[in-house]
């Protein structure tokens, strides 16, 4: 028997650019089919880490991507969980982990797909497929905007903007679910990331997220000398949502 496989994960490795113990080789097998698909030219360099996904900048042509992979091994399974369980576009998945890794990529995937078709400032959905999703690159200089808590200067144009979005996304009866300083990046306007925890209506997590998305961006704000009142905020939200 030879030994194929392990040689043809080496070179995906070697080629790629892709670093030892973060992706298996399924993983490594479901970039290059994306890259022989013509979605991406190149995976060029990773520009953020997190416990349970990694984000890639990607070439294709004269523009930037972003490519968010899951990893497969990780933590906190019984958390995605609650996610996953009362969203009726997931109702027929096997409840291991890596088919919940892939669930959560399609689920980002949709999530961003309904903030596109309502105007949100957030990644352009572009391709997913298995645990990696292929989106706009929100940055320039192939280099991501700086993350809202890193901002020096705090504009109330800025929390008007995002609570704008938050809006639009609870009208087509969606939550992003987890707004904070570390999920908006100020570029030209704020744009928001990490969307895979979102929800939509009839989820039973729906109202609770949409609060806790609120209240955490007014209480950044208000840390920064810019005060909302949330109950004010919150009743103009959920006015004029899109009827059933």
């Amino acid at each position: 028997m030879t030994k194929k496989p392990l040689k043809e994960k080496k070179q995906l490795k070697e080629h790629y650019g892709i670093e030892e113990g973060v992706f298996d080789k399924k993983t490594l097998l479901t970039v290059a089919r994306i890259i022989k698909k013509g979605i991406i030219d190149s995976l060029d360099y990773c520009v953020s880490t997190g416990k349970e996904a990694n984000v890639y900048r990607a070439g294709k042509g004269e523009n930037n991507l972003a490519v968010k992979i899951y990893k497969i091994e990780t933590t906190g399974f019984e958390r995605k969980n609650r996610y996953l369980e009362g969203d009726w576009r997931f109702k027929r998945i096997r409840w291991d982990e890596r088919s919940i890794t892939y669930a959560f990529a399609r689920k980002e995937f949709k999530n961003l797909e309904i903030a596109e078709k309502v105007g949100v400032h957030a990644p352009k959905p572009y391709y997913v497929e298995n645990n990696v999703v292929v989106m706009g690159f929100i940055g320039e200089g192939g280099l991501p905007y700086q993350k809202l808590k890193d901002a020096k200067i705090i504009r109330e144009v800025d929390l008007e903007l995002i609570l704008s979005d938050i809006k639009k996304m609870y009208g087509a009866g969606f939550v992003h679910g987890d707004i904070s300083e570390y999920n908006v990046l100020l570029g030209d306007v704020p744009y928001l990331i990490d969307f895979s925890e979102g929800v939509v209506k009839g989820h039973p997590l729906f109202e609770e997220l949409l609060e806790r998305d609120v209240r955490n961006i007014l209480n950044y704000y208000e840390k920064n000398g810019v005060k909302k009142d949330f109950e004010k905020t919150l009743k103009w939200i959920r006015e004029n949502k899109k009827r059933d």
